[in-house]
Parts: C-alpha cells; structure tokens; sequence
C-alpha cells in the first residue's frame, strides 16, 4: 500500500516538505461545467443578468480564487503562479457554461489544486450571479483535465 505523504507517523496531518524536490515546469488545466436553465441561459448568453456579465466577473473571480488557493486548502502550498487563465464557454446544446483554467508554475510542487480551485469558484460566482433568477443551476463534474511536471511527469484524466 501506498504511504499518504499527507500523514506523519502517528498518522496525523501534515504539510509534506517539498524542500528537497527539484523545481520543474507544472501546469494543470481544469474543467467544471454549471448547469442553468433555458430561461438563464438565454440571459446569460444576451448579458442580460442583472448582476452584470456572468462569464467576465466569474472569469476574475476564477483567476483571484487560484492565487488564494493555499489559504483556503489547509495543506496546500503557497506557490508562485506564473500564469492563470480561466475560460467560461457557453454550451447550447446542454445549455451549460464550461468552465476552463489552465494554470503554470516553476515550483517544487504542483498546480493541480490551483487550477481546481479557479474552475471551482469561477462554477459558485456562476450560481451567485444567477441564483435570483433560478435557483435549481448545478454545478458539476469539477474534474483535473491534465497536469504535467514532477516526479509523477504528465497525467491525462481520461
């Protein structure tokens, strides 16, 4: 079995020391996909939300969450990010917003959990943007699409 790297002897939680990795290139991208109604869709779609543009605030609010990332991960690294961006597309068929962020770092840690929570909270300032209108959206499938770099080397979530 696996040693969790998260626990210390007597198994209790821990920050696991990185001090001794190498520095590499890491990048992970994310997914998350908000389910809307028809109704807020259409409004979303005609920037017609009465909070503002959905898809530019929640792309801010993406990007500000990923550099907040180790201050709300109790365990999480604080890392340099050298690049976050996070993409809102809007699906018709499904009458969805897709969520997107890509983030990068040369660090002696990952990404993974930036990217995450970038796509994450970009998926609740969605909600909170619509919620007066239909308070039934969903947010789903929260999912780590890909990350490169490490020991570990690249994954691809198939």
């Amino acid at each position: 079995m696996k040693k969790f790297s998260h626990l210390d002897r007597s198994g209790k939680a821990k920050m696991v020391d990185v001090s001794s990795k190498k520095q590499t290139l890491r990048t992970a991208e994310a997914f998350a996909e908000v389910q809307v109604s028809k109704e807020v869709f259409g409004k979303i779609k005609s920037n017609e939300i009465q909070k503002g543009d959905v898809l530019i605030v929640a792309k801010i609010a993406g990007i500000q969450a990923a550099k907040k990332t180790s201050e709300l991960i109790p365990l999480c690294h604080n890392i340099f990010i050298s690049s976050v961006d996070v993409n809102l597309n809007l699906n018709e068929k499904k009458k969805s917003v897709e969520i997107r962020s890509l983030a990068k770092t040369t660090a002696q840690t990952g990404i993974e959990m930036e990217a995450l929570t970038a796509v994450s909270v970009a998926a609740l300032t969605v909600y909170d943007m619509c919620k007066a209108l239909d308070k039934s959206i969903t947010i789903k499938e929260i999912k780590l699409i890909s990350k490169t770099g490490g020991k570990s080397g690249k994954f691809i979530n198939q």
